[in-house]
């Protein structure tokens, strides 16, 4: 069966994030005025290397179970974890955990045992920095994916299939698209084809959409879109979404539209679930 590759330091996973910086990310969410969607969505990104570090510590340290990248794409298209475009893209997940930009102290609320709730401080790693300015060159971004990917495929051709997450406050200002998001799911391992997930932005009040599995549902262009950029939620994932209490229907995909924050944090830890197989 397809996607079932044991992920291990000779047959890393690759998960490379598309983050839309454009300048109406500078945007707050519809009713939350605190917080712009480049600040949290930063911090989401943030949160999930985190965790992708900590799911691959071992007793001899971080062990290069991943390879991950990030790509901004507003008033350029960058390789967010430093390093350039294409050939730099992607890291050995041991080389973030080195290196963060910088480590944050933050509050957050936790139980104090007795009913109530504490201030804490935490310490929070920061590899990748919000930006909005500029427009959004989601076609130029989904290119750089393309040889990122094509790059790692050539170098692990037994891996489990690369996943690629774009998150998006709207549609490209620099063509359409589907053609380079079909390209990068033709691409394939042994193990299946490349999977690509797409978020929306919440842009009006209401609950968030996961995992649809039917076009017919949506109404405006952009969600069309991105739905027909999708891949079918593998197995795992299709599992792990219902484990996660969601109704999807069997040929699912892996898409989520008017996401809110919570809704962005859920989404990538579902699309990323993969767990390494220990070696």
């Amino acid at each position: 069966m397809p996607y079932t590759a044991q992920i291990s330091r000779t047959n890393p996973a690759c998960i490379l994030l598309l983050i839309d910086q454009s300048k109406s990310m500078s945007e707050p969410f519809v009713g939350m005025a605190d917080q712009t969607k480049a600040v949290m969505v930063a911090d989401a990104v943030n949160r999930l290397l985190q965790n992708l570090v900590l799911r691959s510590a071992k007793s001899d340290g971080v062990r290069d179970y991943f390879h991950v990248g990030v790509i901004g794409y507003g008033k350029s298209v960058r390789a967010g974890l430093g390093g350039t475009i294409p050939h730099e893209i992607l890291l050995p997940i041991s080389q973030l955990g080195d290196r963060p930009l910088r480590i944050e102290n933050r509050t957050k609320m936790a139980p104090d045992g007795a009913g109530g709730v504490i201030e804490q401080t935490i310490r929070f790693p920061v590899w990748f920095d919000a930006e909005a300015a500029g427009k959004t060159p989601m076609c130029d971004a989904f290119a750089a994916a393309g040889l990122a990917v094509k790059g790692f495929i050539d170098e692990h051709p037994t891996a489990y299939p690369p996943i690629v997450l774009n998150l998006t406050d709207g549609l490209p200002t620099d063509g359409n698209p589907q053609q380079f998001a079909r390209r990068l799911r033709a691409m394939k391992t042994a193990d299946g084809n490349v999977l690509v997930f797409n978020l929306l932005l919440s842009a009006e009040p209401g609950l968030a959409v996961y995992f649809l599995a039917d076009e017919d549902l949506l109404t405006d262009t952009c969600s069309k879109l991105l739905f027909r950029m999708s891949s079918e939620l593998p197995p795992g994932m299709w599992g792990a979404a219902r484990a996660e209490g969601f109704d999807v229907s069997p040929k699912a995909r892996g898409v989520v539209f008017n996401a809110d924050p919570t809704a962005v944090v859920r989404f990538l830890d579902i699309g990323t679930r993969v767990a390494p197989g220990g070696r």
